[in-house]
């Protein structure tokens, strides 16, 4: 697409056209997950339809044919991050299993007692919990940088949290209960001047905006493809390669091996090694092709347009009266968490359901972030490339409605 054209990017998403109790489905939960265009369903369909085999393991034709499809998608997410080599690209289920397997293979080797780990407030669990687990078994500590009442990272104070003890630095690129952009870039440099590996969460990021590792210049970056428009149950953790080459593997099992011996066992090259047994094909051939779709967009189109809607939305939920919202950040994406007052975030989300609109309610798995405001749970209504005006128009509408029932 040379130009952003609403109509034309909407009409890739046939969920979008259905109806939900009876009104017209509003979807405002990408940050949840991302609504699949044609060619991801396309794609998919074509797989199981003409090429289904199993990847590496056979030499028949449709075998050699799964196997080029699905090693496409790590060359797309190469190239969707900037990374220097395609083997510096590890197909995992997601952002989770992404995470744990760099706690498992390169933070617990290093990990001794007395050593730190340092993470901000407004991580998602996935990017808690398995640090949480390598500093139990290791005997090491976290700390946790604080955000100021706008919810944004207080950076000065995380740099001083960098002290020779610390191991790694885990933080998010953008809080997906806030929408606050972290200054990636930055951090990383006061990072890498102390000598602090860095790993980056980029789950909310992929999907609005441009990444590139190189520029940033962390040591791990991950992401989960179905908020980047593609199939569930698909991800990828970039690693720089002298990380990865050096790290022993996550699983064992298939594909993984090299030579199997009951008094030794070989494991194949970077990053096969860490990707045992069959995989999620056809999601990845689903996730290429998102990956396409994003690229024929193009990011500066979907950046321009979302920054637009992101101003609207703000403007039109700031003016409700009774609303609280949860993270006033300068530099954000269209997520917003909020409450209204005398109304139980689930109670609210109920409502706006009956009124066909979708978006989340809860912890958004962020309880610290969620308890550091005082609160149990939110309202979370996030936006992408299909959403509009007219659509956020009419979720306003439907919470002044909810506020009558609720009074």
């Amino acid at each position: 697409m040379n130009s952003f054209d609403f109509d034309r990017v909407r009409q890739d998403f046939p969920l979008l056209e259905r109806q939900v109790h009876g009104k017209p489905l509003v979807y405002l939960d990408s940050a949840n997950t991302a609504q699949k265009p044609l060619k991801v369903i396309d794609a998919v369909d074509d797989f199981y339809r003409n090429h289904n085999a199993n990847v590496y393991r056979a030499v028949h034709t449709l075998s050699d044919e799964a196997t080029v499809l699905f090693e496409g998608a790590r060359d797309a997410i190469a190239g969707l991050l900037n990374a220097a080599d395609r083997r510096e690209i590890v197909l995992t289920r997601g952002t989770t299993e992404a995470i744990n397997l760099v706690a498992h293979s390169f933070l617990r080797p290093r990990l001794k007692p007395g050593d730190t780990v340092v993470l901000t407030l407004m991580e998602h669990h996935a990017n808690i919990v398995p640090w949480q687990m390598a500093c139990a078994a290791c005997g090491a500590t976290l700390k946790v940088a604080p955000i100021n009442a706008d919810g944004e990272l207080i950076v000065e104070e995380l740099i001083g949290l960098l002290t020779p003890e610390v191991k790694l630095l885990a933080f998010t690129h953008i809080s997906n209960a806030l929408g606050t952009v972290n200054p990636v870039e930055r951090i990383v440099q006061e990072a890498r001047k102390r000598g602090i590996p860095t790993l980056i969460d980029g789950s909310q990021a992929v999907p609005h905006m441009s990444v590139d590792v190189r520029a940033i210049g962390c040591d791990f970056y991950v992401f989960t493809g179905h908020k980047l428009f593609g199939p569930t149950g698909t991800g990828a953790l970039y690693g720089k390669r002298e990380h990865l080459d050096a790290m022993p593997p996550f699983m064992g099992g298939g594909e993984m091996i090299d030579v199997v011996r009951f008094d030794k066992t070989t494991y194949a090259e970077t990053p096969i090694k860490f990707e045992a047994g069959t995989p999620n094909i056809a999601g990845f051939i689903g996730l290429a092709a998102a990956i396409r779709w994003v690229d024929a967009l193009g990011f500066s189109a979907i950046e321009a347009y979302e920054k637009d809607l992101c101003a609207y939305a703000l403007e039109r939920l700031s003016a409700v009266k009774g609303l609280r919202l949860i993270g006033t950040a300068r530099s954000r994406i269209g997520v917003f968490s909020f409450l209204i007052d005398g109304a139980h975030a689930h109670d609210l989300a109920t409502i706006l359901d009956h009124e066909g609109i979708a978006l989340r309610s809860g912890h958004h798995c962020a309880h610290p972030l969620m308890a550091h405001y005082g609160v149990s749970a939110t309202v979370r209504a996030s936006l992408s490339v299909y959403n509009s005006e007219a659509e956020i128009d009419h979720l306003i509408g439907a919470l002044e409605r909810a506020k009558k029932m609720l009074a």
